[in-house]
């Protein structure tokens, strides 16, 4: 305001300061989440209490920016208030008004650039929408958002379960439980068709675009501005795509109410952190994979079982997908079959999964955030203490010193008692 820079927005001072501040709002929630991933690489990468305490104080008090190591940490995680939403504009409650007309269609009236002109738009639903609203331009029409009271939602009225249930993510199905039930299996379908379809769509994209640019260098550009223009647009994509986000949306959240119904706690695993995998995917299997998924199923856990009154636990789920949930060995896994060269037995690998993501929550010596070769030295200290238990068929020094490294603890055989059949 100090600039004059206000004066070039031309929309009335109480709608363009509530867009201010919910932009510096973004900014804060950002930054704060940034200070998160920080927090977590000080404990990874700083053994000395003293050090850690130095930079966590530097850190709360914005004081970042003088310490190199704390530096690159927040340019590597801060997204610095990006945001892919363009045309909006925030609106106070008290600023906007709903009526109906003689068909009873709701009117939203909000105001113009002109002072005491208001602007309607007819809202298609037949839920009035109060409290701040914010409107969004989008491929010619406009969005109101609004927030409600998710206690008052018919979908929260439904009571929880009194169990404790494990989840694993898969592909083909949004949710795997430790009972071996599946829940969502259409999504594996529907992430294929729409992947199939994005290829297919895209390479014909790129063919008319490669014209209109041929057509365009030798000089024929009403060829060009006619493909671009009937042939290349984003209306009908950016609709297609919003639709096929709302079926993978109601997908998972259907399978998540489906968990919820029979469990009190429901122990998975922490989905917004990011793993890097060892493989080199194409392009055609990350789109299969999406990506994308994975966070909205953490948002469906995370906001169902606050609603519905069910306890959601975050475990580590390093090689849950890979050890013997019956002996804990190391197996060998082979698309969704995982065999146990110690059991001799073929398990159902995203079953097993859950069944080890369900031990987790009472592992006393694998948490959170323990690093994966912590995790598989622990797992491999467990079989070697239990095979140490059989009888020594030889006294070979071998064997005398295999037993000096691996002496048989007790306090080691909890994972007997939690076998499944």
């Amino acid at each position: 305001m100090a600039d004059g820079t206000h004066v070039r927005f031309g929309v009335l001072a109480n709608a363009w300061k509530e867009t201010v501040r919910d932009a510096m709002a973004d900014i804060a929630g950002n930054l704060a989440s940034a200070k998160v991933e920080v927090r977590r690489a000080i404990f990874r990468r700083r053994g000395d209490p003293a050090e850690r305490r130095r930079m966590l104080t530097a850190l709360k008090a914005d004081r970042w920016a003088g310490d190199p190591f704390l530096a690159r940490q927040m340019r590597k995680h801060w997204k610095r208030g990006r945001n892919r939403t363009h045309d909006q504009i925030v609106v106070r409650s008290d600023k906007h008004n709903i009526v109906a007309d003689g068909r009873g269609r709701l009117w939203l009236a909000v105001p113009g650039l002109e002072r005491r002109r208001m602007v309607r738009i007819p809202l298609s639903t037949t839920v009035a929408p109060a409290g701040t609203l914010r409107l969004i331009l989008r491929g010619g029409r406009v969005e109101v958002h609004y927030q409600i009271d998710a206690s008052q939602m018919r979908s929260s009225q439904r009571p929880c379960g009194d169990r404790t249930i494990g989840v694993d993510k898969g592909y083909t199905e949004a949710l795997i439980d430790s009972d071996g039930g599946h829940h969502g299996s259409r999504l594996g379908q529907l992430l294929s068709s729409e992947s199939d379809r994005l290829k297919e769509r895209n390479r014909r994209r790129a063919k008319l675009r490669s014209i209109a640019n041929t057509a365009a260098g030798r000089g024929d550009h009403a060829k060009a501005h006619r493909i671009k223009a009937n042939n290349l647009g984003t209306v009908k994509r950016d609709r297609q795509a919003a639709r096929h986000r709302a079926t993978v949306r109601t997908e998972i959240f259907t399978a998540v109410h489906r968990v919820v119904d029979k469990a009190a706690t429901v122990v998975a695993e922490d989905l917004t952190r990011s793993f890097a995998g060892r493989k080199t995917l194409g392009k055609n299997m990350n789109r299969r994979l999406a990506g994308w998924t994975k966070g909205v199923t953490a948002e469906a856990l995370r906001n169902v079982s606050e609603r519905r009154g069910s306890a959601l636990v975050h475990v580590n789920a390093a090689y849950t997908s890979q050890a013997c949930h019956r002996c804990g060995r190391l197996g060998r896994r082979n698309g969704d079959r995982l065999h146990c060269t110690s059991c001799g037995v073929v398990w159902q690998a995203d079953v097993n999964a859950a069944i080890n993501i369900l031990h987790r929550a009472g592992d006393p010596d694998i948490a959170l955030h323990t690093p994966h070769h912590r995790v598989k030295q622990i797992l491999r200290d467990r079989t070697d203490r239990h095979r140490t238990r059989l009888p020594v068929q030889d006294s070979s020094p071998a064997t005398a010193e295999r037993r000096a490294n691996h002496p048989n603890r007790s306090a080691m055989s909890t994972l007997g008692s939690r076998r499944q059949p």
